[in-house]
């Protein structure tokens, strides 16, 4: 295929990845609002986003095995409907059990597209060119990313309009994103005779639910060293370990357990939870604090997103085509990571009075460090995994990604919410009100307008302090991530669709070929229902 054609089967993938990226970011600088005006508090604050990550994650394998089946553009499709129905249900929702579960719909459809895009293609575009369509996609990522807290930001602030409409404003971008896929998307099916492992499936996406389920309540609901969390873990692994049994047994396992048995493919996974961990964990409460520690607007918040992401665009975009120009890509993971742990170190030194500016170069280095990881990690197992894996293995590093990423967002929401509420607690008691009369001590999320100016300053102080803490308990996991990077054996990138091992065999020497071929005469082979 040309670079048009390339493009043109692209153009509806990029639209349905656009919608499914900025359903998370349109509506992070709402949040605070959402959840003062549904009357939630800081674990709803963490469980709207956990959510989605939660059921993205469980369904992230599913899709790419399925890709591996069916129809890839009827999957792209369906997610798209997915969605659309969960973002309907979160528009509509009256409390926050209600949007939370709307957002858990929604998190099924976000699966199936971020995971899909990356299969398809792999099927059209060989790794060597990956690396451009890569940097095209880190594009739709920042763009996504930039505009989303700025339209939600002006969503919320327009009177007339209100929060609900960040869940709305997705819609039309879906049913455009269905159409121009039924026009330009043309993905060849190869059909099979299989069955599908539903109790793999059912098993994983429990397994993983309840491990994820223990880690965002554990520490508020109940303690980490309690009954509750003996139960919760034992049960999470059991079922992983029922997963594991039937996958090895399976003859269509929703995750292959053959694909770690290559070095990239296994390193990059590890990597990829941690860089989830760090990346979802840390930067998902950073309008949180901007609004909550700086006192900025939604619309103003959003605007301090465009730092980290111009560092992402502009380091996606470049590593990708020096990558499909060189064919090397190592250097470029490694610097990347290097970046990821100096931008949250960086951050791990902000509070309540740290200069704008200061934050924003930060966040740009962060930027710069995901931009040439991300892709570059679903690049490098992608050029070592055969065509028939390819949607399996696209998303066992997405999904691992996810996994890492509703783990960092639960567990440090937790340490977010527990420090902000003995930072609240110390500084009302140092103003000599009783935390508890006023209604202070409950983890709620207020409105700052509403406070009074010594009351407000103690909850900037105490986001602001918090906010930095969590960084610097990410950038460890990043420093372990590094240091799977450094193991991870660079191979060429090929620059065919499959792999050597996979293209026709040439034909078997027949006995008697060469004696006939040089008596002038053409041999006769007798074809079998084996011979390609």
């Amino acid at each position: 295929m040309t670079h048009r054609e390339v493009l043109e089967a692209l153009s509806g993938l990029l639209l349905g990845l656009f919608v499914a990226m900025i359903s998370s970011t349109v509506v992070s600088n709402a949040l605070p609002r959402i959840v003062a005006d549904l009357h939630g508090s800081e674990s709803g604050y963490t469980w709207v986003v956990v959510a989605t990550l939660l059921t993205m994650t469980a369904s992230t394998p599913v899709w790419g095995k399925l890709a591996d089946l069916f129809s890839k553009k009827m999957l792209v499709q369906t997610a798209l409907v997915v969605f659309s129905v969960g973002s309907a249900a979160a528009g509509f929702a009256p409390n926050m059990g209600s949007l939370i579960a709307a957002r858990a719909v929604q998190g099924i459809g976000v699966g199936g597209l971020t995971a899909l895009v990356q299969v398809v293609i792999a099927s059209i575009v060989s790794p060597r060119e990956r690396g451009r369509y890569s940097g095209y996609i880190g594009a739709v990522f920042a763009l996504a990313t930039v505009s989303g807290p700025l339209i939600g930001g002006v969503i919320v602030d327009t009177p007339g309009l209100g929060w609900r409409w960040c869940f709305f404003v997705g819609l039309p971008i879906a049913v455009l994103a269905f159409a121009v896929l039924q026009k330009t998307l043309h993905v060849k099916t190869v059909r099979r005779d299989v069955r599908i492992d539903y109790l793999g499936a059912v098993l994983i996406a429990a397994g993983v639910s309840t491990l994820l389920v223990w880690v965002s309540l554990a520490g508020n609901s109940f303690g980490w060293a309690s009954v509750t969390t003996g139960w919760l873990v034992g049960l999470g692994v059991l079922l992983l370990v029922a997963a594991g049994v039937v996958e090895v047994r399976a003859a269509e396992p929703i995750i292959p357990l053959r694909l770690f048995r290559d070095r990239t493919t296994s390193l990059a996974t590890f990597a990829s939870v941690l860089i989830g961990v760090a990346m979802f964990g840390s930067t998902v409460y950073l309008s949180q604090y901007f609004q909550l520690a700086h006192g900025m607007s939604p619309t103003r918040a959003g605007l301090m997103s465009v730092c980290m992401v111009g560092g992402l665009l502009v380091s996606s975009i470049g590593t990708g085509r020096i990558i499909t120009r060189t064919g090397r890509w190592k250097r470029y993971l490694v610097g990347g990571m290097v970046l990821v742990i100096a931008g949250l170190f960086l951050l791990g030194t902000i509070d309540a009075s740290t200069s704008l500016v200061r934050v924003g170069v930060f966040m740009a280095v962060l930027g710069l460090g995901l931009g040439a990881t991300m892709q570059n990690l679903v690049l490098a197992v992608q050029n070592n995994t055969a065509q028939k894996d390819m949607g399996a293995a696209s998303s066992v590093v997405a999904f691992f990604r996810s996994m890492g990423g509703s783990i960092g967002v639960s567990a440090l929401g937790a340490v977010l919410s527990h420090q902000v509420s003995v930072h609240v607690i110390a500084g009302l008691t140092r103003l000599g009100i009783d935390p508890a009369a006023s209604g202070q001590d409950d983890g709620a999320v207020p409105r700052l307008s509403t406070l009074p100016a010594p009351v407000r300053a103690v909850f900037e102080s105490a986001f602001g302090d918090a906010t930095g803490r969590i960084f610097l308990v990410a950038a460890p996991f990043a420093v372990i991530a590094l240091v799977a990077v450094l193991f991870i054996r660079e191979v060429p990138l090929r620059t065919t669709i499959e792999r050597a091992d996979e293209a026709d065999p040439a034909p078997a020497p027949v006995p008697g070929v060469q004696a006939a071929a040089a008596g002038g005469r053409e041999p006769r082979v007798k074809e079998t229902s084996g011979s390609r």
